[in-house]
């Protein structure tokens, strides 16, 4: 983590609305930036109410400062490099050096001011996805405030009215400033530290990118066409696992930015459905479940008892957005004989490989030429060989021996003797068929009819 300090506001500066104190004008708080993708430790609150902190999954939360009873963060709009996964970095536009941009982290009741400064080459503003507050506040560029022009900074001040899981992003030139990255987290946590606690709370969000093989910049004028499905603009190997102790209660939040939904689903153990943009849900109208469909512009809070060790999947469960950039648009091939044409193409082309003849999974083990800054389209290795995913997939790693706050992947699931699927050794017994039943010989029906009572003579 890297900070700096800015105390220049300068004279073009700008407020939301009027109603701002002209005291918190008086300096800028301390910006802080991130330049890597790690999954930084929660961000235990040295000031303010006690909460509960989140860990961002491959993010990390804001810092703030206390001033005259309110707290204050700072927030810049910026352009960023945000590597997707070891091999491929991306231009993108996000927040204080990532995208996506910091967690930021208050308690109900809260007073909070976000100064928010734009180094982006065109106007902005920033929308708070789900917040109670005044209307001044609510980020609409034209609507309910004037564009953040370039170079200025802007103050929006509410309280944190209502506890739960939210989000931010521009409500200016979306289609832009989204599809190149422009978004965050919001947690409201409750006043009551206990209440709604649990031993480990992960947030992310789900974005997407159309990023060609070998380019840096997304395309921003896609609609569906997406190619790189992320978890917190990460592919997977780069998504970081979650990591639990056995019998922890886990809460995972996951908000949903892309242009489509994603059913997230989890291996090994069900789950509730304890929240939603709208605050947390009832525990009567909960019921268990392994997948949730997580629809576009919301958010779901899963919980459950990490009851069982070792390293369960969880992904979206829409098979293609578990593939990186070269899985789209690829032709099917199974059954077809490609051994004359390679033969004529790799005297052109020394280096073309054949695929897909019996099926995509010898792409996992495929060493091929990739573009520059290209992922492939099925990747990561686990103790047993290629585990033929991309996009938008990880693991949740549940070990006995954990520190509370320890955070850090413990590696391979050391399995216990005798429970790992084996090849069986020898012959396949043959499977038993039984002959059709033979088919019975017609039998006579005997029908007996019963005359309604009360109709004699009828």
């Amino acid at each position: 983590m890297v900070t700096r300090r800015d105390f220049i506001l300068g004279a073009g500066a700008a407020i939301a609305t009027s109603a701002v104190s002209s005291v918190s004008l008086a300096a800028l708080p301390e910006l802080v930036t991130m330049n890597g993708p790690d999954t930084q430790p929660p961000l235990m609150p040295e000031t303010g109410r006690p909460y509960n902190p989140v860990v961002t999954l491959n993010g990390w939360s804001l810092p703030w400062r206390m001033k005259n009873g309110v707290k204050e963060f700072h927030l810049v709009a910026e352009p960023v490099v945000r590597e997707m996964a070891p091999g491929m970095k991306a231009h993108l536009w996000g927040y204080n050096g990532q995208s996506p941009g910091p967690t930021i982290e208050v308690v109900e009741g809260d007073k909070v001011r976000i100064f928010v400064t734009n180094r982006l080459p065109e106007h902005t503003t920033i929308h708070w996805h789900g917040q109670r507050l005044p209307n001044g506040m609510d980020g609409v560029g034209g609507l309910t405030q004037p564009q953040i022009q370039p170079g200025k900074t802007y103050v929006y001040e509410f309280e944190a009215k209502r506890p739960g899981t939210f989000m931010y992003h521009p409500h200016a030139d979306e289609m832009t400033q989204m599809a190149m990255g422009m978004m965050g987290f919001w947690v409201t946590h409750p006043k009551n530290p206990k209440s709604m606690a649990v031993d480990r709370d992960y947030v992310f969000i789900l974005n997407a990118y159309d990023i060609d093989p070998g380019s840096y910049t997304p395309r921003i004028s896609t609609m569906l066409d997406f190619n790189l499905w992320t978890f917190n603009s990460r592919v997977f190997p780069g998504i970081a696992p979650l990591v639990a102790r056995k019998n922890d209660r886990v809460r995972i939040r996951v908000g949903n930015l892309t242009m489509t939904n994603h059913p997230i689903h989890l291996h090994g153990h069900e789950f509730v459905v304890t929240g939603t943009d709208g605050g947390w849900t009832p525990p009567a109208s909960r019921w268990p479940e392994v997948t949730t469909d997580i629809a576009v512009g919301q958010m779901r809070a899963i919980e459950f008892i990490a009851s069982e060790p070792g390293d369960w999947a969880l992904h979206c469960h829409k098979s293609h957005h578990t593939m990186n950039a070269m899985g789209h648009d690829v032709p099917t091939m199974i059954g077809v004989d490609q051994r004359d044409v390679v033969k004529k193409i790799t005297s052109l082309v020394p280096d073309y490989m054949q695929m897909g003849e019996a099926g995509m999974a010898d792409m996992g083990e495929m060493v091929m030429p990739l573009p520059e800054n290209t992922l492939p389209m099925m990747t990561g290795q686990g103790q047993f060989g290629p585990i033929e995913m991309g996009g938008m997939f990880t693991t949740v790693k549940i070990r006995e021996q954990l520190g509370r706050q320890d955070y850090k992947d413990p590696g391979p699931y050391q399995f216990p003797k005798g429970t790992v699927a084996y090849e069986l050794q020898g012959e396949v017994p043959p499977a038993e068929r039984k002959p059709p039943a033979a088919e019975s010989p017609d039998k006579a029906i005997e029908l007996k009819v019963r005359k309604p009572q009360g109709h004699e003579g009828h």
